[in-house]
């Protein structure tokens, strides 16, 4: 993925959104996440594979874990929404991944950003597209955003071809990870997400 991360913490929009808390696409179900889910957040961002293109975004102890699971927790406590715990349907007590809307600030750039990270497992299927649209569309319909931003590092390819796949449009740059290029922020406005059709893209070789 403005506004800024308590983004009128208490509004309307906001408590409408709590309806969809937990939600569903074709194949995946979408969750809140839970206290419980500190191992699975662990496992995930402090897998090297799976963060091949971010290596900041590398956790070395659950410690870090514990903080960003409760940043998320308390971003549902404060918003109604925000990151999902993804599984499949045939499977709901293995989580594939993560993703999903929050609000928060990116060097100094404030807004509700789009983010997902899958298991290896699930790359290549199109679930970061399928979840990415769900989010998508219940952040314009019932939060009745602008637009949704994301960020990502010009290497890596899959999750830009994705972001593209979606719509999002290249926006800008910024200088949020020191020693490394500058991430490169996708956008996409309310106005062209209701001009694009609403299909499943197609599933990204390499990438969630």
């Amino acid at each position: 993925m403005a506004l800024t991360e308590d983004f009128e913490a208490a509004s309307a929009p906001a408590v409408a959104f709590a309806a969809f808390g937990a939600a569903a696409t074709s194949r995946l179900l979408l969750r809140p996440p839970r206290a419980d889910d500190l191992e699975a957040v662990f496992e995930l961002h402090a897998d090297p594979v799976c963060t091949r293109c971010s290596a900041s975004a590398t956790l070395v102890g659950r410690d870090e874990a514990q903080v960003l699971l409760q940043g998320w927790l308390d971003h549902w406590q404060a918003n109604g929404f925000g990151y999902w715990v993804i599984s499949a349907r045939e499977q709901p007590d293995v989580v594939l991944g993560f993703g999903g809307v929050m609000h928060k600030t990116v060097d100094g750039v404030n807004g509700p950003y789009l983010y997902f990270r899958f298991r290896p497992q699930a790359w290549g299927q199109g679930f970061a597209s399928e979840m990415a649209l769900k989010a998508l569309s219940l952040s314009f319909d019932a939060l009745q955003q602008a637009h949704v931003l994301a960020v990502v590092l010009p290497a890596n390819t899959p999750s830009r071809k994705t972001l593209e796949r979606l719509g999002m449009l290249l926006k800008s740059a910024l200088a949020d990870v020191p020693g490394q290029p500058p991430s490169l922020v996708y956008e996409l406005s309310a106005a062209r997400f209701a001009g694009l059709p609403k299909v499943q893209p197609q599933p990204t070789p390499f990438g969630a």
